[in-house]
């Protein structure tokens, strides 16, 4: 596959660039930042995109969406050390193929590699454990979107889009405590305990549309 490399930590692109060479892959790029990824990914078009969570400028989430939106496809996957949920969660609703951890084992990364180049996930069997659980609670309750305001139902939509509480009152011209006054109250309606079960149900059970 021809790949481009997107991490703020040139010697762990090196790395992995090498071992990509040695499996037969084309690293075909690198690029330090989302707007250096955007960038490069339009000048020579791969077929794959491993891409760090957590960057100086644009998140990978961000670049993600931006990148999926131009180029629908050009495969994302998420190459991270982070576990958390939230990124995991809204790396996927952005448009990432895969997620997986930094500490991978050699072996393990080839074979999701594979996965990729078949058209499949490349999610490790612990993170769609995970993922499984997120959407998979029969027993809560149904959330009732009537209940909510039309103020609440636009800080919704936003948090399904991955915004934080700053960047949701920017948005919507109010403040950054506001916006938590207004999450508090959404979590308590839905009986949802954290943004991330409530962006996963609010998606799935269609409570806001989709953009």
């Amino acid at each position: 596959m021809r790949i481009v490399l997107v991490d703020d930590h040139a010697l762990f692109r090196d790395g992995v660039g090498a071992l990509l060479e040695a499996w037969g892959h084309t690293v075909v790029g690198q690029a330090a930042n989302g707007t250096e990824a955007i960038a490069l990914v339009d000048r020579v078009l791969p077929e794959l995109v491993l891409m760090d969570v957590r960057m100086p400028g644009p998140s990978g989430v961000e670049t993600t969406k931006l990148i999926r939106a131009r180029h629908p496809d050009i495969a994302i996957v998420m190459l991270t050390v982070s576990e958390d949920e939230d990124d995991l969660f809204n790396a996927i609703k952005a448009g990432a193929q895969g997620y997986l951890q930094k500490n991978l084992e050699s072996a393990q990364f080839r074979l999701m590699l594979g996965a990729v180049e078949r058209g499949e996930a490349a999610i490790t069997p612990a993170t769609a454990a995970r993922i499984l659980d997120e959407f998979q609670h029969p027993e809560r309750v149904r959330a009732d979107p009537d209940r909510l305001t039309d103020r609440e139902v636009e800080v919704l939509r936003l948090v399904t889009t991955g915004l934080r509480n700053k960047e949701i009152a920017a948005t919507l011209g109010i403040t950054e405590n506001t916006a938590k006054f207004h999450l508090k109250n959404i979590l308590e309606k839905l009986h949802a305990e954290s943004r991330v079960e409530l962006a996963t149900r609010a998606v799935r059970e269609g409570l806001v549309e989709r953009g």
